[in-house]
């Protein structure tokens, strides 16, 4: 299957001769120069010309494309999402940009992107209703779920009658969460949250749709006021610790966070957080002043920042939880075990007594 994508994808790029993988990482190291609109679709284009991307190069292509996001037009938009569409090592943060976009621009990955799970789909039905979701229906192997959701969106008055609509529409919208939940969990370690999550993401797709309410001032300051302290003090622990504080995270999670190479999981919890740009930078700074050398790093990290969507800021964020809880789970499962094939012999002795 992933062969298929993966020829599928170069097969398109090879329309556009001009770039190359070579041309990626010259671009991806700043030797590429011209209008946004150019660099944007030599990215991506140079992007699809690897046959198998590192992490770094996927995280490069989201460094380079998202600051230029605004600055492109329509078209590169729709191309750059044709291209994508069929990539399963496209950068997630880029692809929710696309998918954000109205339905002409979106669709192509609404309809066959590999990086779009279930909870991700129902996140982009309730935030963009009906067109969509319509794009959505005719992905292969869809949820059936999700599916028949869809189907009570298009037609409401057909499947709900007017007398206790609000009481079946919370009763549907809970078995739908348990049904697509079962599915997801087996893919993590932590079906009460993950549930927890589909849940809510389906009762706010049955509602009417209203703008994400911001994280409010008196919530928000108290959070950064004890990360500017920490951060100031230049001890990384004090701020590690703050930083999980504040995101409800380990602190191994959050230490992994500020002791990447560079800024990208940084501007991810900042931006969870609902902090202020120039806050975000003020942090950032302290933390890693390596990476503000010069005026067009600091450029770079605001656009950075203010292209980045907060709800897929906040999705992040629910990986790392997860992926912390998985952590304790099977170090636990593993400590079981041992402790289990250590009081065997033990047992043995016992009986052989």
């Amino acid at each position: 299957m992933g062969v298929r994508r993966s020829r599928a994808v170069s097969s398109f790029c090879q329309a556009y001769p001009f770039v190359s993988a070579s041309d990626f990482r010259q671009i991806a190291i700043g030797r590429e120069t011209g209008k946004p609109e150019r660099l944007f679709r030599a990215a991506v284009s140079a992007f699809c010309a690897l046959p198998r991307p590192s992490r770094r190069e996927i995280a490069q292509l989201e460094d380079l494309t998202l600051p230029l996001f605004d600055k492109v037009s329509v078209e590169a938009r729709r191309f750059v999402a044709a291209a994508l569409s069929e990539s399963e090592y496209a950068p997630f943060g880029l692809v929710r940009k696309l998918c954000d976009e109205p339905v002409d621009i979106a669709a192509p990955l609404l309809v066959r992107s590999p990086v779009l799970s279930d909870v991700t789909l129902i996140a982009l039905i309730g935030r963009h209703g009906l067109p969509h979701a319509r794009a959505i229906a005719r992905r292969p192997n869809l949820h059936k779920t999700i599916a028949d959701l869809i189907r009570v969106l298009e037609r409401p008055r057909l499947v709900y009658p007017e007398v206790g609509r609000q009481q079946e529409t919370a009763a549907n919208a809970l078995q739908a969460a348990e049904a697509i939940a079962a599915p997801v969990m087996s893919n993590g370690p932590v079906p009460g949250e993950l549930a927890e999550n589909v849940r809510r993401k389906l009762r706010a797709m049955m509602t009417p749709a209203t703008p994400r309410q911001a994280m409010p001032d008196e919530e928000r300051a108290p959070a950064y006021d004890r990360l500017k302290t920490t951060a100031l003090t230049g001890n990384d622990s004090f701020f590690q610790t703050a930083l999980a504080d504040a995101l409800e995270i380990d602190l191994l999670a959050a230490r992994s966070i500020t002791e990447k190479s560079g800024y990208s999981q940084l501007i991810d919890a900042l931006k969870a957080l609902d902090l202020a740009e120039e806050q975000a930078f003020l942090l950032a700074a302290a933390i890693l002043p390596g990476q503000f050398a010069h005026a067009e790093s600091v450029r770079l990290f605001l656009e950075r920042y203010r292209a980045l969507h907060r709800d897929v800021a906040l999705d992040r964020v629910r990986d790392w939880k997860a992926a912390s809880v998985g952590a304790r789970i099977r170090s636990n499962a593993e400590r079981l075990q041992t402790r289990v094939k250590s009081s065997t012999p033990k047992g043995d002795r016992l009986k052989a007594s």
